[in-house]
């Protein structure tokens, strides 16, 4: 049973989830808030699989509620999904930053939101490739952060690949097939370096790969100093 939070201070917005969600056999809505805050505080009372957050509400936003929530070890297995009606806006990627798995526009058709949870739950990042490269073209094009620079070097040159494949939105069987390696090894390689990054999910290994500059923003596509 896939265990769901709603928060969202719309009262009609959680109510039409919650329909949505708590018809299906294998979902069950297990609490409701309408702030932040409260959600936060939910959120570890309940330990629910998926956390759907709405990312502007009063109190506390959605933005901070997932930075609390990805911040507590307590709290590691939920997984938060920010709602927005304004689809790909700044705000989404400070939620990426932040630790969110990934982001869904409110007006979703009710079978994709039933997917994105299920998605959600079972530890994949919920962004598209279109999307992402969409959202890290506009956010990220500023040049790579030294920092992040630095953590790339310490990951081994498999480890890159499996990085710079993960922000192209590969799964990890297609990045397996990519790399001419097993699933398991390709898993693995990904696990390592989300261990070494301090990376929560494969969302942040989409934010660091462009800041690092493993990926360039604008194409998609590794820069030349990376490809050498």
């Amino acid at each position: 049973m896939i265990r769901v939070l709603l928060a969202d201070d719309q009262p009609l917005i959680r109510s039409g989830f919650r329909a949505l969600l708590d018809v299906e056999d294998d979902i069950e809505v297990v609490a409701e808030a309408a702030d932040g805050a409260q959600g936060v505080a939910l959120a570890a009372r309940h330990l629910p699989d998926v956390a759907l957050i709405d990312i502007r509400m009063p109190v506390m936003d959605g933005i901070e509620a997932t930075r609390r929530i990805a911040a507590d070890p307590a709290l590691a297995g939920v997984r938060v999904v920010i709602l927005t009606n304004y689809g790909l806006d700044e705000h989404v990627f400070h939620a990426l930053r932040a630790g969110a798995a990934g982001f869904l526009v409110k007006d979703i058709e009710p079978v994709d939101l039933l997917h994105a949870v299920r998605v959600a739950a079972r530890g994949d990042v919920l962004l598209a490739p279109s999307i992402t490269r969409t959202l890290i073209a506009r956010y990220v094009a500023e040049p790579p952060r030294p920092d992040a620079g630095a953590a790339a070097r310490g990951l081994t040159n498999r480890e890159r690949e499996a990085v710079t494949l993960v922000a192209r939105g590969l799964s990890n069987d297609e990045i397996a097939a990519r790399m001419v390696i097993s699933p398991l090894t390709a898993k693995t390689h990904v696990n390592r370096a989300m261990t070494k990054l301090h990376a929560r999910d494969r969302a942040q290994l989409v934010v660091f790969a462009y800041e690092s500059g493993l990926v360039a923003p604008r194409t998609g596509a590794p820069p030349p100093a990376a490809a050498r």
